[in-house]
Parts: structure tokens; C-alpha cells; sequence
């Protein structure tokens, strides 16, 4: 497939949603938009979509479109010229005994209830408590996209799942749950470690965080891994670069 323009990737058809309370700031709304469902978007286009800073949902391919905000920030990390900083560096001694092991994206029991008690934690009353099985597989997996579910066990025990979709050039990073007892082990931020690793060891170029919501503590985080490229007006450029410039 050939690698299509922003002009090519504006032409697909796609729809926006109706505004809708945002997930991530409160008091805002938020419009998305999402590529047709008519349209089966497999990996390669995927991979160019990703390209121009659209996400996807299970099977559902967007990116925020919001009247007067744009909190939510297309961010990748260039694995090659990533350097962790002090704390980064800590967390890798710290949980760099922990096995990894790759699973398929098909439904795990054992998963899922770790899934559920995360949510339960994390996000408690944010609309993603009590999900179903088919809840849980309709947002983690998509039926055309290559995803793996690689489980942290420590010692055997499971204490974290990090969901990731292999692309042509890149990993996408699209959910890490852990178990909360764990939360002081910084489990998340490894998880990401761990991907910026075996994407540099396998000859990738990126790895895709999704949104990053400066805004928004629980997606601030993204923020704190150097260096980081963010999509802004059709390109994408350093998260240093001064917003005038972008």
C-alpha cells in the first residue's frame, strides 16, 4: 500500500461523534472522529493512520476533533534516541527481575480479573467499571490488527498485563493494567520501559503512547519520557519545540 498524504488520509470517509462530556477534563466536552466502519481498516493502513495521530478502539479507528481544545496530543517516543532519566532508570533495577511473557489476544480469565480490579482502583465510577468479557475484548483487541497481550509475572505471579499492537515500523502501546498492590512499583512506566526496550532490540522505530493530556494527572505521565515527538499541525515534531513553532 502506498503510504498515503494527509490530503489522501482527510479524504477517507469518516464521521464525527455528537460532544460528549470528556473523559479526561472535566467541565469539557469532547467530538471525535472516527473512520467509517464500512471502511475495514487493516494493519498497513492502521499504520499510516497512526502516522497522522489516530488511535484505535477495539476496531474503531479515531482521533479527538474538540471545538476550541486540543489537550489531547498524539505523542511517540523514538526508541533509538530514548535516554530514561534518574527515576526511569530506578524503576528498570527495581522491576528488572519480573518475567515477561507474550500472550495471545484471545480472553484469559486470569486477565480479566486483574482487569477488573484495576478498573475498580483506578478508574472507579469513570464509565469503564464493571466491564463484561465482551467489554474487555471489544476495547483491547482488534480482528485485523496484530496485538499481544504480554503478561509481568513476579515469581509467577501475575501483577500486570501491557496490551500492544505491532505495526510495520513500530510498537503501539494501548492499555497497561497491573495489580494495585503494586502500584508503588511503578508497573506502568516499566511496562512502557520494557516496550521501548524489545521495540529497540527488534529494529523499530517508534513506540506509540497514544494521547498525551498535560491537563490530565493520570495521562501526564507520557510527558516524562525524553525525548518525545508530538503530531501538531500534519508533522511531527519535539515535544521541546516551542508551541509557535509547531
Amino acid at each position: 500500500m502506498n503510504k498515503p498524504s494527509s490530503q489522501r488520509v482527510r479524504s477517507l470517509m469518516s464521521y464525527l461523534t455528537p460532544p460528549h462530556p470528556c473523559s479526561y477534563l472535566p467541565e469539557r466536552y469532547a467530538t471525535n472522529q472516527f473512520i467509517s466502519p464500512d471502511l475495514a481498516v487493516d494493519a498497513p493502513l492502521y499504520n499510516r493512520l497512526i502516522e497522522h495521530g489516530f488511535r484505535r478502539s477495539g476496531d474503531y479507528v479515531y482521533r479527538p476533533r474538540c471545538f476550541g481544545c486540543e489537550a489531547c496530543i498524539p505523542a511517540r517516543i523514538p526508541v533509538n534516541a530514548f535516554t530514561p532519566d534518574r527515576s526511569q532508570r530506578r524503576n528498570w533495577r527495581v522491576n528488572q527481575h519480573l518475567e515477561v511473557i507474550p500472550c495471545p489476544a484471545a480472553f484469559n480469565e486470569e486477565h480479566f480479573k486483574l482487569y477488573r480490579r484495576y478498573l475498580t482502583w483506578r478508574h472507579d465510577g469513570g464509565g469503564m467499571d464493571n466491564p463484561s468479557p465482551r467489554d474487555y475484548m471489544g476495547f483491547l483487541t482488534s480482528r485485523r490488527i496484530n496485538t499481544c497481550f504480554y503478561e509481568l509475572r513476579d515469581l509467577g505471579k501475575l501483577v500486570g498485563v501491557a496490551v500492544v499492537d505491532s505495526l510495520m515500523d513500530s510498537f503501539s502501546a494501548v492499555y497497561t493494567f497491573y495489580d494495585p498492590e503494586y502500584r508503588r512499583r511503578g508497573i506502568g512506566v516499566y511496562a512502557i520501559l520494557w516496550q521501548i526496550a524489545e521495540a529497540k532490540r527488534l529494529n523499530l522505530s517508534w513506540l506509540y503512547l497514544g494521547y498525551w493530556i498535560n491537563e490530565c494527572s493520570k495521562m501526564r505521565y507520557k510527558g516524562r519520557f525524553h525525548p518525545l515527538e508530538i503530531y501538531r499541525r500534519g508533522r511531527w515534531v519535539s515535544a521541546d519545540t516551542p508551541p509557535s513553532s509547531h
